[in-house]
């Protein structure tokens, strides 16, 4: 195994609050075909792979466009040509988790918004294709809306959704903007497709929701 170390310069992914509650999902689960909304610097991904490829080999889809965002979380006051470094730091970060595990991690990257990639991916026919999928890219509320549609035709039957920041709210010298935030169109989500998925988990600023049927 390899001795390489991680190079990370955030937190957002919170080991403490993630961690557990993913073990736990994913001993149910046993997912083998990730997707992932949102990827950073690669800290969720590198989990992912760490945790699941040292049983299985595994497939992974990263979406990102390592770019600024419209919101101030996702950019977090980064110039240009920082996020540059940013997106060598996932790769980096890709190639230490892929080197510490014994099965195969398949990392398939979409440089791309995600209303374009996961279009694409249902246009190569993948429908029901994933077990896992994780939205933590733009906060916006259409844009997670637009995610989360997405996700549920992608995702199989008994598969998971994990929604990242659902209580989040952005800082804006006005005052709260619903419309700048996740939770709207995630409880959107889940009102419009009540009697397809159930609500597993909502630990602070996550929910988990598994689709029953298509």
């Amino acid at each position: 195994m390899s001795s390489l170390e991680y190079n990370f310069t955030n937190a957002w992914f919170n080991e403490t609050e993630n961690t557990g509650v993913w073990d736990s999902l994913f001993a149910q689960l046993k997912p083998t075909r990730v997707l992932e909304i949102g990827c950073f610097e690669g800290r969720s991904t590198s989990y992912l792979i760490e945790k699941l490829a040292s049983c299985r080999d595994i497939e992974v889809h990263c979406v990102d466009t390592w770019e600024r965002g419209e919101d101030v979380y996702a950019p977090n006051g980064l110039i240009e040509h920082e996020w540059t470094a940013v997106e060598e730091r996932f790769h980096y970060n890709i190639k230490v988790a892929q080197s510490k595990v014994s099965h195969v991690a398949q990392v398939i990257i979409h440089k791309s918004f995600s209303d374009r990639a996961l279009p694409k991916l249902l246009a190569e026919g993948k429908a029901g294709y994933f077990d896992f999928i994780y939205i933590d890219g733009s906060h916006q509320a259409s844009d997670v809306l637009c995610d989360a549609v997405l996700s549920f035709r992608l995702l199989r039957g008994g598969g998971i959704i994990g929604f990242d920041d659902y209580l989040w709210q952005e800082p804006l010298p006005y005052g709260t903007d619903p419309l700048r935030c996740p939770k709207l169109a995630i409880d959107a989500f889940t009102n419009i497709y009540a009697r397809k998925t159930r609500i597993m988990l909502a630990p602070l600023y996550r929910l988990y929701v598994q689709k029953l049927t298509d």
